[in-house]
């Protein structure tokens, strides 16, 4: 794959030119990754008009290396991060407004800012980096595309091991070694596993729930590749079917299909989220669908876009958001189908081909 890191730390510095900002710090994990290649688990990046510093630790010193290469200037740090930085800070006479990631950065270390960095001006940022992230080159929709395909693959190899009798902390821990078994380096978020009455609950925890004949079984988990995350929910049911169930269940999946057929760049998420609402609405069920349509996923797997009721900025050309549609039912259980579709300039492409038809296990 090309080396794009280059391309976007000029983006970034294009913007602080626009801003009239010297430098800009970088606390933001996923976003340090996005422009360097930086992986670990503790950095600061200082981005000025021709160079950058990266400060990180000594447990990293040989991964920063290999990482990032000459990008940037690495420094490792023996005390603290924040002592780095205003040790680079102070070797850079030029650097006197400086911004910084007002959405990541904690209060602790915002009271930095204003004791030990009282010397420079800041600027607070919002969504620099990440307005540059929303937007996915081929290079990230084929990671996610991988992310995807693993989930599913790991999906498929566990029906057949699922049955009455099994608990919910059971099926999980199925499926989790099943994504490490298909190369998942990591579970962007603990799997749900929702059964029975509980599948009414969107963002249910595994608990120790016996799943039983006649249940629905609600699952949503993803996958990790090179950093990039999917997102995928399947709703399953333990036996035959009711009628009432398969109503529901299709009404879901149909509302799935509208909206990954029709979402498009250029479109609010306010409108890409009705175009399942309204048929949700339509069959009866509007009140039963009580959370966002979706949202867009990359290195990290909440990020922008947002598809919701309340979301008025528009959708961009590249980016990969979720479409997962549901109807829950306090008491009886709830069916969610959820895919990665990425917004391309031909139309909408889905990257989770799953069957989309409720499977009946055991």
């Amino acid at each position: 794959m090309p080396d794009r890191r280059s391309a976007r730390i000029a983006s970034v510095r294009d913007r602080l030119r626009e801003e009239n900002i010297d430098a800009l710090v970088l606390c933001s994990l996923p976003n340090i990754r996005y422009l360097t290649g930086f992986s670990g688990t503790s950095a600061l990046l200082l981005v000025t008009g021709n160079e950058c510093r990266l400060v990180t630790d000594f447990r990293y010193e040989t991964q920063v290396a290999d990482e990032v290469g000459d990008l940037a200037i690495v420094r490792i740090e023996p005390v603290s991060l924040w002592t780095g930085l205003w040790d680079v800070l102070r070797k850079l006479p030029s650097a006197e407004v400086v911004g910084f990631e007002s959405a990541h950065l904690v209060h602790r270390d915002f009271q930095r800012l204003l004791n030990d960095g009282a010397r420079w001006q800041w600027r607070p940022q919002l969504n620099l980096v990440e307005d540059l992230r929303e937007s996915k080159d081929e290079d990230e929709v084929a990671l996610i595309a991988e992310a995807g395909r693993i989930a599913t693959d790991a999906l498929g190899s566990v029906l057949s091991l699922i049955q009455p009798g099994l608990s919910e902390l059971q099926v999980a821990g199925l499926l989790e070694k099943a994504l490490r078994d298909e190369g998942s380096e990591e579970a962007p978020f603990p799997p749900i596993v929702a059964s029975g009455p509980r599948s009414a609950l969107p963002h249910a925890r595994a608990s120790a729930r016996v799943i039983e004949r006649g249940d629905f079984l609600l699952l949503d988990f993803g996958a990790q590749h090179r950093g990039y995350c999917s997102d995928v929910t399947r709703t399953l049911v333990v036996g035959v079917p009711t009628a009432e169930q398969l109503e529901i269940y299709h009404i879901v999946r149909d509302a799935n299909h509208v909206a990954a057929a029709s979402v498009r760049p250029g479109m609010t998420g306010k409108a890409a989220d009705s175009l399942a609402r309204s048929y949700i609405e339509r069959q009866g069920h509007g009140d039963e669908f009580g959370h966002s349509l979706g949202h867009g996923l990359g290195l990290e797997v909440h990020e922008a876009p947002r598809l919701a009721r309340t979301a008025e900025g528009s959708l961009r050309q590249g980016a990969v958001v979720t479409i997962e549609p549901g109807i829950y039912r306090p008491g009886w259980g709830g069916v969610r189908i959820e895919d990665d579709v990425h917004l391309s300039a031909n139309g909408p492409q889905i990257l989770t081909n799953f069957s989309r038809e409720l499977i009946e296990v055991a």
